[in-house]
């Protein structure tokens, strides 16, 4: 007599979340072209100036990106999950574009990457703190920011935070900071993202390095995952 093994059934795929996924597809895309561009390859350099080009304006608003930006990952749904819906998919594209194309603005003329993980938006802005105290014009641009009504204002006010973290080239995360734009176009969503950059803001330890220090971020606080929705914004 035989007895049919049995067979322990598979557990289902576990959906991404939108938001990471978008973060994921911001920090593929951005990884490549920052590696070409500080290796001087020309097609690198070319798509930088076409992103750069983008800044400030919504994502349907520059033709010469749709073709450069590619969102293929998001109209293809994972094993397990459903596609997204059109809604859906219009916030990503904002998210994505406006985080592409303010890396483009903070990577022009560096030499270093200026896309590097941990490190996103409160910690970056604790660094461009003396090392004595609180810069309050630069907290209050973080302020500023985060009471942002829409996503259009949102990267207008967080380009000039970008202008200041080039100055002293200080790398932001922009896979984390494109899955918080994306969360930001929902109900609750900019609240829920304020709460990261400012606790981050007051839990990053290492402030803007004193003349001769070694800036190269280490692991810290902010080195939690950055897909995590309850994280405290590894940032």
């Amino acid at each position: 007599m035989t007895t049919a093994s049995a067979t322990s059934p598979s557990a289902p795929p576990v959906a991404v979340p939108i938001h990471q996924r978008v973060a994921e597809l911001a920090a593929t895309l951005i990884g490549s072209w920052q590696e070409g561009y500080l290796k001087d390859r020309s097609a690198a350099v070319a798509a930088l100036a076409r992103l750069r080009r983008g800044a400030g304006r919504e994502a349907g608003e520059t033709p010469d990106l749709w073709s450069l930006i590619d969102t293929d990952p998001l109209h293809t749904p994972a094993e397990g999950t459903r596609p997204l819906s059109e809604q859906e998919l219009v916030r990503a594209e904002n998210a994505l574009h406006a985080a592409l194309t303010l890396w483009a603005f903070h990577q022009q003329s560096r030499s270093t990457p200026m896309h590097r993980r941990p490190g996103g938006l409160g910690a970056a802005v604790r660094r461009l703190m003396p090392a004595d105290g609180v810069d309050e014009p630069v907290r209050k641009r973080l302020v500023r920011a985060g009471t942002a009504p829409d996503l259009v204002t949102l990267t207008q006010r967080l380009r000039d935070i970008v202008a200041l973290l080039r100055r002293d080239d200080i790398p932001l995360d922009y896979g984390l900071l494109a899955g918080q734009l994306y969360l930001w176009q929902w109900p609750d969503g900019p609240a829920a993202v304020r709460r990261r950059w400012g606790r981050s803001f007051h839990e990053q330890r290492r402030t803007r390095p004193a003349a001769g220090e070694n800036t190269t971020p280490g692991t810290d606080e902010n080195s939690t995952s950055d897909t995590d929705t309850d994280d405290k914004d590894a940032s």
